[in-house]
């Protein structure tokens, strides 16, 4: 898998709700300690992956970001001089959730946490990240939120199922790309079980959008301009285990029956089908930084163009309905055929195959990814 980015964390003492027992240069006897923190960064920096620490004050408590009005100048002082300690550790930027309230309620203070993570040093010349959380899931708020707050990638519920359609999500992604670099850009689905986004945001891909539309949405994530996130397990179809966090699978050797090996195959098959796809993306030009354009969009589907210059073009397709459907797409560069590289049906679209650009067919709950060549 082309990881190039792993958000750990948060790993400091931060007792449920109580600000003075707030330690943030202190790694919990939960999560390990100082000198394992040190070597994982150390070997994620081998393999070329950068890490970045969730440093949300109040974790494991309920009180509002930062905890509360009378205490948030307090803890950003002390967030300060921990973000200090733990750039010096050799972190690669810093998550923060409650970015909204904070950036507007201490604004001096945040323009200060902002300079000490995202501005370089001499020790370390390369610009950090700062990743904030927001419970928002209107385009409109998002982006706002990019330009008030200054953060580098804003982690949102704008793509979140439920209470938007098809076409409401496709409009929220055009808005923030015709507003936004595609560098500023962050996608994702759910996010920690436990702290930063409460409610039905919470948890694994898997038990947000149902076992069968995995990978749907694992190409949905992977070829939208900008960041995809994802929560560990999420390329295997990981399920939520009620509020705890669940224990990562592994290959193993032991012999599994029945319903076990049924479910350990679809883990491999979502695996595979991730595995392949961040390969593309890791190489594609289009899908690296190609422009997007809208090609086709319903309240139960959508189609959308990758392209740049004069590399292959990318085509994603998604039917959302428990009914077959036919895309109409309109783009007068199309082709009359594409290429299938990877689908969620490959008895359906196998790879290689040759579709009808003029009449795309998706069977229920399918998507596709297609490609076809730069042509003049």
């Amino acid at each position: 898998m082309k990881v190039r980015g792993l958000v750990v964390g948060p790993v400091h003492v931060a007792p449920a709700d109580d600000v003075m027992g707030l330690r943030f240069e202190e790694v919990s006897s939960e999560s390990g300690t100082l000198d394992q923190f040190k070597d994982l960064v150390q070997v994620a920096h081998k393999k070329g992956i950068y890490v970045v620490l969730d440093l949300t004050p109040n974790y494991q408590g309920s009180s509002g970001p930062w905890f509360s009005n009378g205490s948030v100048t307090n803890v950003a002082e002390r967030l300060k001089l921990a973000l200090v300690f733990w750039v010096k550790q050799g972190v690669d930027g810093v998550q923060l959730s409650g970015v909204e309230r904070v950036s507007s309620m201490v604004p001096s203070l945040w323009t200060d946490i902002r300079a000490i993570v995202q501005n370089g040093t001499e020790e370390t010349i390369n610009k950090r990240v700062l990743i904030g959380v927001t419970e928002r899931s209107a385009a409109q708020d998002v982006s706002a939120l990019l330009n008030s707050t200054g953060v580098d990638l804003l982690i949102s519920g704008v793509l979140l199922p439920g209470d938007t359609d098809g076409i409401e999500r496709a409009q929220s992604v055009q808005l923030l790309y015709s507003s936004h670099s595609q560098l500023k850009l962050a996608w994702n689905l759910g996010g920690r079980v436990q702290g930063h986004l409460g409610g039905r945001d919470q948890g694994h891909l898997a038990s947000l959008v149902g076992p069968n539309l995995v990978r749907q949405h694992q190409l949905l994530l992977l070829t939208l301009p900008g960041t995809p996130v994802f929560n560990y397990g999420d390329e295997i179809g990981l399920m939520d285990e009620g509020h705890t966090f669940p224990t990562m699978l592994w290959d193993s050797d032991e012999e599994l029956n029945g319903t076990l090996k049924e479910e350990w195959a679809g883990h491999q098959a979502s695996l595979r089908f991730f595995s392949a796809l961040s390969e593309l993306r890791g190489k594609e030009r289009s899908l690296l930084f190609g422009d997007f354009l809208l090609l086709s969009n319903s309240s139960s589907s959508l189609a959308y163009l990758r392209v740049w210059d004069q590399s292959e073009r990318y085509l994603a397709a998604f039917n959302w309905a428990e009914e077959a459907a036919v895309l109409q797409l309109d783009g007068a560069a199309l082709p009359r055929r594409a290429a299938v590289v990877l689908s969620t049906n490959g008895d359906a679209l196998p790879a290689g195959s040759n579709v009808n650009l003029m009449e795309l067919r998706l069977g229920p709950g399918e998507a596709a990814l297609l490609r076809f060549p730069y042509a003049s």
